[in-house]
């Protein structure tokens, strides 16, 4: 048998001699066009560093988003029983007109007050109208009045309750505004 140099660049012919599997399964030999081990190590280790960030932020906004949905998964069917909380209100105001000590006006005081108690755990809450300055984000003017001795958009009145769910509002109150005087007519 004939001994090969190892730094011999022409491969042997003895099919004895090659690896087993034959050329294919030669190592590879480092050329300028394959990245070097290395590079390659640091590419993937690069894209698996940003797969794993990624995933992460992904996970972060699913959380957020399902947190918020929780949050106002209750906004529709708040929405709906507004109405239904303003007739309550005006049928408490005729029972206080009519006996402020009636025990119907007793009984829907402490209805009122359960009904508040079990909005306020839902995350709702008035949004406030006494004594500020229109706040059109907030607030929804649907008349005004004359009244030079207030700030133009001074609320004076609340027509119609308005409503936070959490920070969002979901209802804007209905309010009659002041103003420093009537508006022209149109001609």
């Amino acid at each position: 048998s004939t001994m090969t140099d190892p730094t011999d660049p022409i491969p042997p012919t003895d099919p004895a001699a090659e690896p087993a599997g034959g050329p294919a399964e030669a190592a590879p030999a480092a050329t300028a066009e394959a990245p070097l081990p290395e590079a390659e190590v640091a590419k993937w280790k690069d894209l698996a560093l940003r797969s794993q960030a990624e995933l992460e932020n992904f996970r972060k906004r699913m959380n957020r988003e399902a947190v918020e949905v929780r949050r106002f998964a209750a906004a529709s069917l708040v929405e709906d029983l507004l109405p239904v909380l303003d007739n309550f209100d005006f049928g408490l105001e005729a029972a206080r007109a009519e006996s402020a000590s009636s025990s119907i006006t007793l009984g829907m005081t402490m209805v009122r007050k359960q009904l508040d108690d079990f909005l306020a755990a839902q995350g709702v809450r008035e949004i406030e109208t006494e004594g500020q300055v229109l706040d059109p984000t907030r607030h929804h003017a649907v008349k005004t009045e004359v009244r030079p001795d207030l700030p133009e958009g001074t609320i004076l009145q609340v027509v119609r309750k308005g409503y936070f769910l959490h920070d969002r509002v979901l209802r804007a109150p209905n309010v009659v505004v002041s103003a420093q005087a009537e508006p022209a007519a149109a001609g």
